[in-house]
């Protein structure tokens, strides 16, 4: 395959997980936390690289758009992480110990959290969750960038 190709399939690929978080969103009334929205600027930034590198071609570009794809599936690996309870996410959107706290402090922490939690899941597919499903996805079309960057032109 040409380089077209293997960088089409893989900001494709980040178009379409883009677009799927948006109807999970939009259409299916399930808000995105905090670590959601924060996997999808390496998507979109996958889906500019992808429209320059056909553009302009070279291999630059689709170097770009692997680290842009390893960067999502970094933060998806996060975000399973502090949902599994592997380890502390934010403090803006994560449950914190309430222990040794004032009825007020209380009150006012629970006023200050954010509607959607980030170590919740809320949605799950074969035991994985959609940041799960982010980071395999992301690790694959990763695989496709490099594919472009070795590819003929």
């Amino acid at each position: 395959m040409t380089r077209t190709v293997w960088i089409a399939l893989a900001a494709g690929g980040s178009a379409a997980l883009l677009l799927g978080a948006f109807a999970f969103q939009h259409v299916g009334g399930m808000a995105p936390c905090a670590l959601c929205i924060w996997q999808r600027y390496p998507h979109a930034a996958a889906i500019l690289i992808g429209v320059l590198a056909i553009a302009l071609g070279g291999r630059l570009l689709p170097v770009l758009g692997a680290f842009a794809a390893l960067g999502t599936a970094g933060i998806g690996v996060y975000h399973t992480g502090v949902e599994r309870g592997w380890w502390d996410g934010p403090s803006t959107c994560t449950s914190g110990p309430v222990g040794g706290l004032s009825a007020e402090e209380l009150m006012e922490q629970i006023m200050a959290a954010p509607l959607v939690r980030c170590d919740e899941v809320p949605w799950e597919m074969l035991g994985l969750s959609m940041a799960s499903w982010n980071t395999v996805a992301s690790l694959a079309f990763a695989g496709l960038w490099v594919m472009a960057v070795r590819a003929r032109a």
